[in-house]
């Protein structure tokens, strides 16, 4: 039994060890129940495979507290290694990727908070630069030194965490709900938006006017598909994008998701050819993506349709995507998790051990941790 206030909702499973389960049975897991916080984000550990920390907020993110919480996945279950409270909610968490027992947070109080787990009950750090409600970080993992912070007030902030005050801002001028480092390059940042649209910066630009802005692509663009399930013809009315993430091996290749439920994947190489795969079934939007660290073509999605799903976007293992111009988007569901019951609002993917474990979190204060390989068809 975990003592108060460390408590923290958990659902496993199988067991609390990736792998030590070869039928990746998923109907049988064990619980662990509390109350008070629901789940934003769930980030696995860079440095160990027993190690993820979660962000959430009471009163589901609209008034209240906010809670971080680091779990150890031990041969007894998922057990809370420390827990931080903050004063306002918590949207997002990004692991650094230089000091294993520091991570950063995202906060509805527009503050970007770094926290060490050696340290007890306050943050190493705080940063009041944003405006309004900061609801993405990310570490750049290529240089380990900086990382990223986006909000609500139309703006992406790039910090060290051994400055007092913000490196570089870029103006999005539109509610920028998520932000990532490509984790090929340290200099090229990404964001998707209220707006629409997916924009790259590339820092080794002259700011000049564009604020190191290269690439500004409009998500729902006539896409570039032969015929397909969901209709190479068809035309999309802009909605918001909330998530994206970067192909851990194709590096021009993007993923987006949001408001209308569908995923698309993008070439940053060929900007104006619209998306190179549609990924149809969610039925409500998509809250959160995570493409796989082990294979090429598969991503997790997690929607307010309470559903996790995995996806293949049509490509194969060490391939290139298939050219817009040769019908490329062959993609397709391979499986879903469907044990949440509420908004699923984060997932991600285990980098170390067998190639499908991940985890995922949502409103209904579970974080579960699960092999996808057990939900994946042939």
């Amino acid at each position: 039994m975990i003592p108060n206030p460390y408590d923290v909702l958990v659902y496993i499973a199988l067991t609390a060890f990736p792998g030590n389960s070869p039928d990746h049975d998923i109907q049988n897991p064990q619980t662990k129940l509390t109350q008070g916080f629901n789940g934003y984000a769930v980030k696995y550990s860079p440095f160990f495979d027993s190690r993820i920390a979660v962000s959430a907020s009471a009163n589901f993110g609209l008034v209240g507290n906010g809670r971080l919480f680091v779990l150890g996945l031990t041969a007894n279950g998922i057990m809370a290694e420390k827990c931080f409270d903050t004063q306002d909610s918590l949207y997002d968490v990004a692991w650094s990727e230089a000091h294993e027992s520091q991570l950063v947070v995202a906060c509805g109080d527009g503050s970007v908070k770094l926290f060490d787990i050696s340290v007890e009950t306050f943050p190493v750090q705080s940063w009041q630069e944003h405006k309004r409600e900061v609801y993405a970080v990310s570490w750049n993992q290529i240089s380990k030194d900086t990382f990223a912070s986006s909000s609500w007030d139309g703006t992406i902030k790039v910090w060290s965490p051994v400055r007092p005050s913000s490196i570089l801002t870029l103006p999005t001028h539109s509610c920028t709900y998520s932000t990532a480092f490509s984790p090929h390059s340290p200099s090229i940042l990404s964001s998707v938006t209220s707006d629409s649209h997916l924009r790259i910066f590339d820092l080794r630009t002259p700011a000049s006017s564009s604020n190191h802005l290269v690439n500004f692509i409009p998500i729902h663009g006539s896409p570039s598909l032969k015929p397909s399930p969901v209709g190479s013809n068809r035309t999309f009315p802009p909605s918001e994008c909330l998530t994206h993430d970067w192909n851990k091996y194709r590096d021009t290749v993007i993923a987006t998701a949001g408001v209308d439920q569908i995923i698309r994947t993008f070439d940053i190489r060929n900007p104006k050819a619209g998306p190179i795969a549609l990924l149809n079934g969610h039925e409500y939007a998509v809250r959160k993506l995570a493409w796989s660290p082990h294979l090429s073509d598969v991503l997790l999605s997690a929607s307010y349709d309470m559903t996790c799903r995995v996806w293949s976007d049509g490509t194969a293992m060490g391939q290139q995507a298939t050219p817009p111009s040769m019908g490329g988007g062959e993609g397709r569901e391979l499986g879903r998790m469907d044990t949440h019951t509420e908004f699923v609002t984060g997932v991600d993917w285990c980098l170390f051990g067998a190639e499908g474990w991940c985890a995922s979190c949502a409103w209904d204060e579970r974080l579960c941790v699960w092999d996808a390989r057990g939900v994946m068809g042939p």
